[in-house]
C-alpha cells in the first residue's frame, strides 16, 4: 500500500486492546482492518473461503487474527500480536494482549507502552474478573486514556437499559481505580456497529464511534516535557584526528526539552555542566524531546558512562538504594522475600533484594491483601527492594520512562517481573 508523505508524518497512536476470552476482540480488531481497508485481496479471499468452510453466512474477521492468537496460546511466555493500520488522520499501532488469565504478563507487556488501552466487555455478562483485572492494570501502569468497548450489543437487543448499567458498573470501578479520560462505547464488532461509522442500530447513543475516537483522543500532552530527563545509552567517541576532542552521549529523550546552553546534573555522581550542543545523525537541533533519539554534548569533559542519566539539576530525580514498587510477578517459580535479582532500570542495571512484599491484590475485590507469603505467576502485589548501587528513579505516575524497570533472574536470564516505581528513598 502507498503511502503519502502526509501520512507517513501522521501522529503515532499505540494502543492496546484487552478482554475476557470470546468478548470478541478478535472480530473486533478485524474489523477494524477490514472496514478501514488494510487486508489485502488475497487475505479476504482466504477468510471468505475459511468461513464458508465453516458454515458461517457472514466473513468472519476473528481469522484475520485467531492464527497468531493460537501461537501465543502455545506458550510463549512475553508475547503480544502487533498490527499497524493507518488512516488519513492518523497512525495506529495495536498490541493484541491475549485475554487468559495465565497471560495477565502479556497484558502488562503490550500496555507498557500503550497511551490508550480498549477493554472489551460482553454486553450479556458484564463487568467480570478479566474486566477488573485489565482494568486494574492499565490503572497501574498510569495508561492516560482508557475506553470500555461494550461488545455484542446486538446480543441484547441495543438495548439502553443495558448498556446504561454497564457504564454506571464500568464509571464506578473507573472511579475506584483513578483510570483517566474514560470513554464508554456500545459496539457490534460482528455487524460493524459503532466500530468505524455510527450507525442507526443505537439512536440512543450520541457519541462518536470507536474508530472516531481512537482518531481524535489528543495524546500530544502525555510526555512529561517539565522533567529534563536523558538515560546515556553509549558514549560517543570517533577517536579521529578531525573529531579527536568530540565526546557525545546518544540516547533516547525520556523527559523535558533539551536545548543547548540547559544546565544539567550528571546522576549519580551529582556532577554539573551545561549543555553545549545536542545533536541527531542529520545535523543539529534546536530542541530534542521525548521520545527522540539524540546526542547530547557537553560543555566539560566529564566523567559519563552508560547507565548515567542526565537530568535537570532543579528537578532531579531521586537517587535511591530503597524502592517501593508494584509488581506483576511473570515466572512459574515464586517470589519469596530474600530473593536476589537483576534489576534493568532505563539504560542502567543493578542488583536488588526484595525486602518486603507488601501487598498483593485479590481481583474479586480489588482489595490488598497484606504481607503475602509469595507472589505466584501473574500475581500483581506491592513490593519493596534494596538495591546494591543507586539509581536514578521517578515515581511511575510522574514519568513511566524513568519509573519503569524490570527484574531478571540472573541464574537463568529471564525477565521474571515488570515493576513500577511508587516510592524512593
Amino acid at each position: 500500500m502507498a503511502i503519502s508523505r502526509e501520512l507517513a508524518q501522521a501522529e503515532l497512536l499505540r494502543l492496546v486492546t484487552a478482554g475476557s476470552v470470546d468478548d470478541g476482540k478478535s472480530t473486533l480488531i478485524g474489523r477494524l482492518l477490514y472496514d478501514t481497508k488494510q487486508i489485502m485481496v488475497d487475505q479476504l479471499e482466504h477468510i471468505e473461503d475459511a468461513s464458508r468452510r465453516r458454515g458461517h453466512d457472514y466473513v468472519d474477521l476473528a481469522l484475520l487474527t485467531d492464527g497468531l492468537r493460537a501461537e501465543r496460546e502455545q506458550g510463549i511466555t512475553i508475547d503480544v500480536a502487533y498490527r499497524s493500520f493507518v488512516t488519513p488522520r492518523r497512525r495506529f499501532q495495536l498490541a493484541d494482549a491475549p485475554g487468559h488469565v495465565q497471560y495477565t504478563r502479556n497484558m502488562v507487556t503490550g500496555a507498557s507502552t500503550a497511551e490508550v488501552a480498549v477493554i472489551l466487555v460482553d454486553a450479556r455478562k458484564g463487568v467480570i474478573e478479566q474486566t477488573r483485572r485489565h482494568s486494574y492494570i492499565a490503572s497501574m501502569l498510569a495508561i492516560p486514556h482508557v475506553t470500555f468497548a461494550v461488545n455484542k450489543m446486538d446480543l441484547v437487543g441495543f438495548d439502553a437499559v443495558r448498556f446504561a448499567e454497564i457504564e454506571a458498573d464500568l464509571r464506578a470501578l473507573a472511579a475506584r481505580l483513578g483510570l483517566h479520560d474514560l470513554h464508554v462505547i456500545p459496539v457490534s464488532a460482528l455487524r460493524g456497529d459503532n466500530v468505524v461509522e455510527r450507525t442507526g442500530s443505537m439512536p440512543w447513543y450520541e457519541g462518536p464511534a470507536l474508530l472516531e475516537h481512537l482518531e481524535t483522543v489528543e495524546i500530544a500532552g502525555d510526555r512529561n516535557l517539565d522533567d529534563r530527563r536523558f538515560p546515556v545509552q553509549w558514549v560517543i567517541r570517533p577517536m579521529t584526528e578531525e573529531h579527536h576532542d568530540y565526546r557525545g552521549y546518544a540516547g533516547q529523550v525520556a523527559g523535558g526539552v533539551w536545548r543547548a546552553g540547559d544546565e544539567v546534573v550528571v546522576l549519580p555522581s551529582g556532577l554539573r555542566t551545561r549543555v553545549a550542543a545536542v545533536e541527531t545523525f542529520d545535523g543539529p537541533l534546536e530542541a530534542a524531546v521525548p521520545p527522540q533519539s539524540a546526542t547530547i554534548l557537553l560543555e566539560d569533559d566529564l566523567d559519563v558512562s552508560r547507565g548515567d542519566m542526565l537530568a535537570d539539576p532543579d528537578r532531579p530525580p531521586a537517587v535511591a538504594r530503597e524502592l517501593t514498587a508494584s509488581l506483576c510477578w511473570m515466572s512459574e517459580r515464586p517470589l519469596e522475600p530474600g530473593a536476589r535479582l537483576a534489576v534493568k532500570h532505563t539504560t542502567r542495571n543493578a542488583r536488588a533484594l526484595v525486602e518486603e512484599l507488601v501487598s498483593a491484590v485479590d481481583m474479586d475485590t480489588l482489595e490488598d491483601r497484606p504481607a503475602p507469603e509469595r507472589l505466584e505467576l501473574n500475581d500483581l502485589a506491592v513490593v519493596r527492594l534494596r538495591l546494591a548501587e543507586p539509581l536514578a528513579l521517578d515515581p511511575y505516575a510522574r514519568n513511566p520512562a524513568t519509573g519503569a524497570f524490570i527484574l531478571i533472574d540472573e541464574a537463568t536470564n529471564d525477565t521474571v517481573a515488570a515493576g513500577m516505581v511508587r516510592e524512593a528513598s
